[in-house]
């Protein structure tokens, strides 16, 4: 592997981290409103 090699797999994890935690935040924050709006607990 090349330079470029490395930095574009040295990069990649924080994309997929990032992309996941976006994913579940989004997911949670949909639901936090909904819980809301009936006025129930999201736990």
């Amino acid at each position: 592997m090349g330079v470029i090699g490395l930095t574009v797999y040295f990069l990649m994890w924080p994309v997929l981290v990032g992309a996941t935690l976006f994913v579940i935040a989004r997911g949670f924050f949909k639901d936090w409103r909904e819980a809301r709006k009936n006025g129930e607990s999201i736990i």
